[in-house]
């Protein structure tokens, strides 16, 4: 992982909540299930205690992954962006294909990207084809399935 990776502060907010809620409400119900079934007995054949260490394994896993971005992250503010004629970390892009398709696009850190919400990663080709670009440039984005030309119709910032 790079030393730091930019974040909206709304992503760091979300990232901190969900390692809240697996440390202090999930962490604890698994602990008070693994100890009441390690009371019943055998516990190779016991299944809540099986599950129970696995689910334990997996939620101190992604505490470890949640713990090491937040200490990585970078938040940059896209409200404080100085130059918002152009598109940098944290704009809500509007752009149209050759066929005048319309996509609005928010560009955010690599770990809050969510594609079904609009959110797309700092680092993704698509990002990286529209930084710095105005409104009325044209940017070509290199996709899997070939070259895709995108008009910047309008910028905006929260």
């Amino acid at each position: 992982m790079a030393d730091t990776s930019p974040i909206t502060p709304a992503g760091l907010t979300a990232l901190k909540a969900r390692y809240d809620h697996l440390l202090g409400t999930e962490r604890p119900a698994i602990v008070e299930i693994v100890s009441w079934a390690a009371g019943n007995g055998d516990r190779s054949e016991n299944g809540d205690y099986l599950y129970g260490r696995k689910r334990m394994r997996e939620i101190d896993r992604e505490l470890a992954y949640l713990a090491k971005v937040m200490k990585h992250a970078q938040v940059l503010d896209p409200a404080q962006q100085p130059d918002k004629t152009r598109v940098f970390f944290g704009a809500t892009v509007e752009i149209a294909d050759e066929e005048d398709e319309r996509r609005t696009l928010t560009i955010v850190g690599d770990k809050e990207q969510d594609a079904t919400a609009g959110l797309v990663g700092w680092s993704s080709p698509i990002a990286r084809a529209l930084r710095g670009a105005q409104i009325g440039d044209l940017r070509t984005v290199r996709l899997p399935g070939g070259e895709k030309e995108w008009e910047v119709m309008a910028i905006s910032y929260p």
